[in-house]
């Protein structure tokens, strides 16, 4: 067993990726999650393409934060590396991401619709709506479109690292959602979150037209992208 990271975070990131099935976040292996050692400037992530299942901690891959490259690791690592590397550099505050495909916040996201704050199960985790991307240029998807991914979350938030702690997650337009915390474990329950109230905001708005809370909203936010960013609008 390599020694760049410590067993703890290995078993962490570990356990955390074992859980995206167990939580039906995943279909087959469209899912990931990540751990970051800022100390020694580098990341743990599962390796692309292997199942869960299979899934050891000895298959996991180390990466460093500086340029990507992989410092440990037999595998290649998760093709959204990239992403998880840039919203680590532009927040200070993220110990952990999760990136999966689970089916309501998708739902959001290919319609390029935030999931709105429509009850305290929502309002618990995520302080204002789950924010949705403006979609990649053209020009983003043909080069670096993984690490693109990653900047236009970092562009949604401002780079606002308070944000980020608020709102520990985002929609990318036409993909899926990506979630943070300050641990791997963190982020993964946010990502299980994300889905559940997405599931249950799209199940709330099919009974009809319905007005988020107004004591859910949350000031800073509204203030830095207006009030329509709650409810129904395109990508704020």
């Amino acid at each position: 067993m390599t020694t760049t990271v410590s067993k703890e975070l290995r078993r962490e990131v570990l356990e955390a990726n074992l859980r995206i099935p167990r939580a039906g976040l995943a279909t087959l292996t469209w899912g990931n999650v990540s751990g970051v050692d800022r100390e020694a400037g580098v990341f743990v992530i599962k390796p692309s393409g292997v199942s869960y299942d299979a899934l050891s901690e000895e298959d996991l891959v180390v990466v460093s934060l500086a340029d990507g490259s992989v410092v440990e690791g037999r595998l290649r690592p998760s093709t959204d590396t990239e992403t998880h590397r840039s919203l680590y550099l532009a927040f200070p505050s993220i110990g952990g991401v999760t990136h999966t495909h689970s089916t309501h916040a998708v739902a959001f996201a290919q319609a390029r619709r935030p999931i709105p704050v429509l009850g305290t199960t929502h309002a618990d985790t995520f302080n204002g709506p789950v924010p949705v991307t403006a979609a990649l240029t053209p020009e983003q998807c043909a080069t670096d479109y993984e690490y693109n991914t990653g900047q236009v979350i970092v562009d949604l938030l401002g780079r606002d690292d308070s944000l980020a702690r608020e709102v520990p997650g985002a929609l990318v337009a036409h993909h899926g959602p990506f979630t943070w915390g300050a641990t791997a474990t963190a982020s993964l329950e946010h990502a299980i979150i994300c889905e559940a109230v997405a599931e249950m905001a799209l199940h709330t708005l099919a009974l009809g037209p319905v007005e988020p809370p107004q004591h859910l909203l949350d000031r800073h936010f509204t203030r830095k992208h207006g009030p329509g960013a709650y409810y129904g609008n395109p990508a704020v």
